[in-house]
C-alpha cells in the first residue's frame, strides 16, 4: 500500500477517501427520490463543495499548531528565547508537546545566560593577563585581543580588528600555529570555543625567552658552582702556603714572587664570588625617581664624555641605585668603545617608559653572545657588565635590547613599566 511521506499528505489522502465515499453515498441516497438530474447534480455538488471547505479548514487548523512549533524551534536555534508558540489545544498530547518545548526554551535561556556570564568573566580575565591572547572567528578574522597585543605588534589590537591571521603573520600547520618572521621568541598554545553559536580560535602567546634564559643561567650557575668549589679548594692552600713561605724567606725576590702568588689567588677567589651572584634575586626598592636629578648625577660623573640628554619624562618608577648602576655601565661601555657622542633619551611609549642610549663607538662585534656570562671582547674585561644590566632590568619587569646602528655605534633600548609594585 502507498505510504504518505508527510502528515499533510496523509491527512489529505484519508479525508479525500472519506469525502469521496460520503458523496457517493449521498448521491445514491438522493437518487431514490424523483429528482431531476439537474437538481441531483446541484445538490451533490454543493455538498461536495462544503465538505472540501471543511476538510481544508480541518487540515489548516491541525497543521497550524505544528507551524507555530516550527517557528518556536527556529527561534531557539537562533538563540532567541523570548518567542513562544501559542497552542490551540492546551490539553492532550499537543498541549504536552508545547509545554515541553516551552520548558526546553526556558532551560536553554538559563544556560545561555550562565554561559554569557562565564564568557564575560573569561574576557575580563584575558584583559588582566600580561601575555598576548588573540581570538579569531571561524573565518580566521581577529575579533578580540588583550592589552598585551602591543608586545607583538606595537599597536592596540583595535587597529587590527577583523584582520586575517595571514595579515598578522600567523600560519597554521599540522604542528599548530606559528608566528612567521624573525620573532621566534613566542610559543603559541591553541584551543577552540563556541561563542554566539560560532566557533572561535583562542591563541595564547608565551614568551619562551625568559624560560630559556632561566635554563641558561641555571646551567651557568652549575658550571660556576663546580668551578668555584674546585678553584677555591686549590687556591686556599696555595695562598696560605705562599703567605707562610713569604714570612720565612729573606730574599726580596722570593717575597715579591710569593706576594704576587697570594694576590692572584685572592683575585681569582673574588672573581669566582662575583660570577656566582650573576642571577641572584635583588631586593629592589621601587620608588619614583626624578629624571632631572638622575641626569644631573650622570652628567657630573661623565662631564667630558660628550654625554647629552633628551628628557620628556619627569619620573621613573625604579630602584635608583640599581638603575643608576645600569646606566653607568652602559655609558662606560660606550666610552671604552671610542664614543665621543653619547645621547641618552627618556620618553613614554604606550604604557612603558623608554630609556634609549645611542653612541658613535665601534659597535658590537658579536651580538649573539652579548649576554653570555664570561664572554667579553675587552682585553681586561670579565664578561659580567651586560649580564648584570639585563638581570637588573628584568627584575624591574622590563626589557633591554642592544643593536648596532646602521652606520656607526650602538643603540641600547630599555623599557620599564610606568608603575611597579615594590619587590
Amino acid at each position: 500500500m502507498f505510504k504518505s511521506k508527510t502528515l499533510e499528505a496523509y491527512i489529505l489522502r484519508r479525508l479525500s477517501i472519506f469525502a469521496g465515499l460520503f458523496i457517493l453515498l449521498l448521491y445514491l441516497l438522493l437518487a431514490q427520490f424523483d429528482w431531476s438530474t439537474w437538481h441531483l447534480s446541484l445538490t451533490t455538488g454543493l455538498a461536495a463543495f462544503g465538505l472540501i471547505l471543511a476538510i481544508l479548514h480541518f487540515r489548516k487548523r491541525l497543521m497550524a499548531t505544528f507551524d507555530r512549533a516550527l517557528l518556536h524551534i527556529e527561534a531557539v536555534r537562533m538563540e532567541d528565547y523570548n518567542q513562544y508558540a501559542k497552542c490551540d489545544f492546551p490539553a492532550g498530547n499537543v498541549g504536552a508537546f508545547h509545554r515541553e518545548l516551552t520548558a526546553l526554551s526556558e532551560y536553554l535561556s538559563t544556560k545561555k545566560l550562565r554561559y554569557d556570564q562565564h564568557a564575560f568573566l573569561i574576557y575580563q580575565l584575558i584583559d588582566q593577563l600580561d601575555t598576548p591572547i588573540l581570538v579569531f572567528n571561524e573565518r580566521n578574522k581577529l575579533t578580540y585581543a588583550n592589552g598585551a597585543f602591543t608586545l607583538l605588534y606595537d599597536q592596540p589590537w583595535q587597529m587590527y580588528r577583523l584582520a586575517s591571521a595571514k595579515m598578522l603573520g600567523l600560519s597554521k600547520s599540522d604542528q599548530g600555529w606559528q608566528l612567521e618572521g624573525e620573532n621566534q621568541q613566542w610559543q603559541i598554545s591553541h584551543s577552540e570555543f563556541i561563542d554566539a553559536g560560532e566557533a572561535h580560535q583562542l591563541l595564547v602567546f608565551t614568551n619562551i625567552t625568559s624560560a630559556l634564559r632561566a635554563s641558561q643561567l641555571t646551567a651557568w650557575q652549575q658550571i660556576i658552582r663546580v668551578m668555584g668549589h674546585e678553584i677555591r679548594n686549590s687556591l686556599t692552600p696555595v695562598s696560605s702556603l705562599a703567605e707562610s713561605l713569604a714570612g720565612r724567606t729573606t730574599s726580596e725576590r722570593d717575597q715579591k714572587a710569593l706576594a704576587l702568588i697570594s694576590e692572584r689567588c685572592h683575585h681569582l677567589q673574588d672573581f669566582i664570588s662575583r660570577y656566582s651572584s650573576l642571577s641572584q634575586k635583588m631586593n629592589l626598592d621601587i620608588r619614583q625617581i626624578s629624571v632631572v636629578e638622575l641626569t644631573e648625577r650622570l652628567s657630573g660623573l661623565y662631564a667630558d664624555s660628550g654625554l647629552e640628554f633628551d628628557s620628556k619624562l619627569q619620573w621613573l618608577a625604579a630602584d635608583q641605585a640599581f638603575l643608576e648602576q645600569v646606566l653607568i655601565n652602559l655609558i662606560k661601555n660606550s666610552i671604552e668603545a671610542g664614543s665621543d657622542s653619547i645621547r641618552l633619551s627618556f620618553k613614554a611609549i604606550n604604557d612603558k617608559n623608554q630609556i634609549r642610549l645611542i653612541d658613535n663607538g665601534h659597535g658590537f662585534a658579536n651580538l649573539d653572545n652579548l649576554f653570555v656570562p664570561l664572554f667579553t671582547t675587552k682585553q681586561n674585561g670579565q664578561g659580567i657588565g651586560l649580564t648584570f644590566c639585563r638581570n637588573i632590568i628584568e627584575q624591574h619587569q622590563g626589557s633591554i635590547k642592544l643593536e648596532n646602528n646602521s652606520d656607526r655605534g650602538v643603540k641600547v633600548t630599555i623599557e620599564l613599566p610606568q608603575t611597579q609594585s615594590a619587590h
